[in-house]
């Protein structure tokens, strides 16, 4: 697993340089994943990972904030979201 860590830690990096949200919005789904197998194998690591989050962002801040913006044109159409964002058109 720490092989896996460092090798996301040194991707995201990359991306974030590159300005590659493609790359990182990949390594959040796949980190996502790997999470959710973890506390599901070990349930007792849900409580470890809420230890290490209060650690790092007490107060949960990093997680509430936000930002976006859109500019479109024409016949275009924005769709914005905080989270997930089904869309269905017909």
């Amino acid at each position: 697993m720490a092989a896996e860590l460092e090798a996301g830690r040194e991707d995201a990096l990359a991306a974030m340089v590159a300005n590659d949200q493609e790359t990182l919005d990949e390594l959040r789904l796949q980190w996502q994943g790997l999470l959710r197998r973890l506390i599901v194998a070990r349930p007792t690591a849900a409580e470890e990972l809420r230890r290490l989050l209060d650690e790092v962002d007490p107060d949960g801040a990093a997680a509430r904030h936000v930002t976006q913006h859109a500019t479109a044109s024409g016949q275009a159409r924005v769709y914005q979201a905080g989270r997930d964002q089904h869309i269905t058109e017909r």
